[in-house]
């Protein structure tokens, strides 16, 4: 059984642990995985302290007021702290860039990468609210429950990354 001391896990035996993280989700939570929600949740937050006009928004509403979308938000909190902790505790050092990143896009500031990290992230969470469903709603959850719409999703992400994938590989 991996431990957190090890610096990579089989992808395989993840799965099937991420996997049955379904099992406990719906028996106490009654939803199931998923990330994008939280950031709607905070937004919605955040959003209701600077203009109260915010909690009039349904879409707003929805997710600022339901148990499962706080589940959720918990959720993402606890696999940033996870991650943070399994990195100290493999002793993986600091994160590094591929050097195909590197020679694509031509950035070696530690700071211009973040930005772009980050506005590659918000154009995803944005993504992923289009399509009602992140990456782990749509392939985990989704998938699970057999849903027609999920199994497109994932169809479409993973030829978003073959794509991506061979343009960097031409790099």
């Amino acid at each position: 059984m991996p431990t957190l001391t090890d610096r990579v896990w089989s992808p395989y035996l993840a799965g099937v642990i991420i996997g049955l993280l379904q099992i406990p989700a719906f028996l106490l939570a009654d939803t199931a995985l998923g990330a994008s929600s939280s950031f709607v949740t905070a937004a919605g937050f955040l959003a209701s302290t600077v203009d109260s006009g915010v909690a009039q928004i349904d879409y707003f509403v929805s997710h600022m007021t339901s148990g499962k979308y706080f589940w959720q938000s918990a959720l993402v909190i606890g696999i940033a702290i996870g991650a943070f902790v399994s990195a100290r505790a493999s002793r993986s050092g600091r994160p590094s860039f591929s050097g195909a990143w590197t020679r694509l896009v031509g950035v070696r500031s530690f700071w211009a990468r973040s930005a772009m990290a980050f506005a590659g992230g918000f154009v995803m969470l944005l993504g992923a609210r289009i399509a009602g469903g992140c990456t782990s709603g749509h392939g985990i959850s989704g998938m699970a429950q057999l849903a027609i719409g999920s199994f497109a999703a994932v169809a479409a992400m993973f030829a978003g990354g073959i794509l991506v994938a061979s343009l960097f590989r031409r790099a």
